[in-house]
């Protein structure tokens, strides 16, 4: 039976965290790097670092933060956000993260999957998609941080991005992000049906049912997770004991 993911989700903004609803109203959650290895400390399968703004303000993402990052956490971990290029990748690979995320420069340039995949391993590139519920059966995906309609299917995105050789799909619903009212299955399962490989649901966990229905009924392989555990109201331990109570295998 494949193990589910819980994978901590560190909204970075200025070098602090934050969370918001819907990409804005965004509250400060505290240092990153000390956050991250609290995670790691707790029993978090993987952290994923986004740099929620790096794209729309076209800078790139913090460097830095991975090497901080290597130093106190032995877990696996990605970073996203003003991700551009090879170098930018083999940057951050070097500087210590495991996988780095992709969505705008990936959109802009799909070569860019095909590129890194096949010099470093799709292992490592996880192509980001945030998308939004437009009719029925269809989500558009969304740029630079929720900022610009594509006008382009996110499940059909979702499918070329695994052909050009991505390893996971981060998928984040943007009607259901920081509402804490439970993630889009529908979403979710759409995109797990059409491609085969990994699928992290991300937006809208608010209790811990939550996190067990969209891997029950959605089909994810992981949740990111991020509110609930920042401000203290769940622990990793109590969510990986709640799967386990349902069924779900997940790691101790």
């Amino acid at each position: 039976m494949i193990t589910k993911r819980i994978i901590p989700c560190l909204d970075v903004n200025k070098g602090r965290v934050v969370k918001g609803i819907s990409f804005v109203n965004l509250k400060d959650a505290g240092d990153p790097v000390e956050l991250a290895a609290f995670y790691d400390r707790e029993g978090a399968d993987e952290i994923v670092f986004l740099d929620i703004t790096a794209s729309h303000e076209k800078r790139k993402t913090v460097i830095e933060l991975a090497s901080r990052t290597a130093e106190k956490v032995f877990i696996p971990y990605t970073i996203g956000g003003g991700i551009g290029t090879v170098e930018d990748i083999r940057e951050l690979l070097k500087r210590g993260a495991d996988k780095i995320s992709i969505n705008t420069s990936a959109f802009n340039n799909p070569s860019l999957i095909k590129e890194a995949s096949n010099i470093f391993g799709s292992q490592c590139i996880v192509v980001a998609i945030d998308a939004k519920h437009k009719s029925r059966g269809f989500w558009e995906a969304y740029l630079n941080g929720g900022r610009t309609p594509t006008g382009v299917d996110a499940v059909e995105w979702a499918k070329k991005a695994e052909e050009l050789g991505a390893g996971e799909i981060l998928l984040t619903s943007m009607d259901k992000d920081g509402t804490r009212d439970g993630y889009d299955i529908e979403l979710t399962k759409a995109v797990a049906s059409a491609v085969n490989i990994p699928v992290i649901a991300s937006g809208g966990a608010g209790k811990l049912e939550h996190l067990g229905d969209v891997i029950k009924y959605g089909d994810a392989d992981a949740v990111l997770v991020a509110s609930i555990f920042h401000y203290g109201e769940y622990t990793i331990k109590q969510a990986k004991d709640f799967l386990r109570s349902q069924g779900i295998n997940v790691r101790y």
